[in-house]
């Protein structure tokens, strides 16, 4: 019996030896085994190379990569030619009008490095989906690109489902970058409900510019400043309005929170809130009378 054991075990040992000698050379590149996909650059590449990547050292991924995707979501690749009118109202809506608020450097060296967009939205188990995220103060994820068409005919629509997620990931970038201050915690801190925002009533009333402001003071924070630069003053004024109605203060707690959110823009990146509104609202109308076109490709 140990005879026969020995015999199989020799068998073994010349047969792997004589495998490992019959293969090439594992890091010879014309036989590896990692296969590299090589991508043919389109106009479209060549395009985001000149408006994000050289002028912003900014990545902007159309391309599905499941790397770059959150595996807890089923997740698909985004359309391309809703990819290519997202890029350009990135640039034109959000990069655009940082650049003319606060020049250029600010946003070279602030704006995250990666933007990468998927065609579906995240779904959550609550009945609630994810429009975008930002990690790491690097990337920025935009969701639901396949449905641009559908919700970008109303500025409503537009700021809700995307140009609001870009200025709200990008604010909590910025508080990355150097924390808003505690006293904006305090304002409203025993009324957070973290994932019950979605089911929780009177939200103006009670000091929330939003249902989802109402998630935690970070949000709270991301939600004031994005909705205000995407909103006009009378729209601001008619939910301040609303918040303070009847006998009410909402409104009043709203303003202060916008303050400091106001202060913090100021005195940490010297960014005037209402010189960014007017930069992005002025954009916005030139883009909803036809004046900008969000399909051309052309290289300047």
């Amino acid at each position: 019996m140990k005879r026969l054991i020995y015999s199989i075990l020799t068998v073994a040992a010349v047969g792997v030896f004589s495998v490992s000698c019959g293969e090439k050379d594992p890091v010879d590149p014309d036989n590896s085994v990692i296969i590299v996909d090589k991508v043919q650059m389109n106009d479209f590449d060549r395009w985001l190379e000149a408006n994000f990547l050289n002028p912003y050292n900014i990545e902007f991924k159309y391309r599905y990569e499941q790397n770059e995707s959150n595996l807890s979501y089923w997740t698909t690749p985004a359309d391309m030619n809703n990819s290519i009118k997202m890029a350009h109202l990135v640039k034109y809506l959000c990069i655009d009008s940082y650049d003319e608020v606060a020049g250029i450097t600010f946003t070279r060296k602030y704006f995250p490095k990666m933007f990468y967009l998927i065609g579906e939205w995240e779904y959550k188990n609550n009945g609630t989906f994810i429009l975008g995220t930002a990690e790491s103060g690097k990337k920025i994820l935009l969701s639901g690109i396949d449905y641009f068409e559908k919700y970008s005919t109303t500025a409503e629509n537009l700021n809700h489902y995307y140009i609001k997620t870009i200025h709200h990931e990008f604010t909590h970038i910025l508080n990355q970058n150097i924390d808003y201050p505690k006293s904006f915690r305090e304002v409203t801190g025993d009324k957070y409900v973290e994932d019950d925002w979605n089911t929780t009533p009177d939200n103006l009333i009670n000091g929330f510019i939003t249902k989802y402001s109402r998630h935690s003071h970070k949000e709270d924070f991301a939600e004031l400043l994005s909705m205000y630069v995407t909103h006009d003053a009378q729209w601001w004024d008619s939910q301040i309005a609303e918040g303070n109605a009847d006998d009410n203060n909402g409104g009043d707690i709203i303003t202060t929170k916008m303050g400091l959110v106001k202060e913090y823009m100021q005195d940490n990146f010297n960014i005037n809130l209402d010189d960014l509104r007017n930069a992005i609202l002025c954009r916005q109308v030139q883009f909803f009378e036809g004046n900008v076109n969000i399909t051309d490709l052309t290289v300047r």
